[in-house]
């Protein structure tokens, strides 16, 4: 009979504790694999996505006939090197 006093609460919330056993490192370990995966695709990303914006204006201003074709060939260069 002294069995049963306590059995009640602890085997009715025991399962909460059981996931959260379980789901906090997972959700841990989850978060650390998506800082260090996302912090590197948002850098290569942005840095990639810059060349393009700085080919494109270059284009446009040879285009225009702003910089003549040895100038524009001498900045495509460095841009697609650098």
């Amino acid at each position: 009979m002294m069995m049963d006093y306590g059995m009640g609460w602890g085997w009715g919330f025991g399962w909460i504790w059981v996931i959260l056993l379980w789901l906090v490192p997972v959700l841990l370990v989850l978060a650390a694999i998506k800082y260090l995966l996302g912090g590197r695709s948002r850098t290569g990303t942005g840095a990639r996505q810059g060349d393009d914006r700085a080919l494109a204006i270059l284009e446009e201003k040879y285009a225009r006939g702003e910089i003549d074709r040895d100038e524009f060939l001498q900045k495509r260069d460095d841009l697609k090197g650098g």
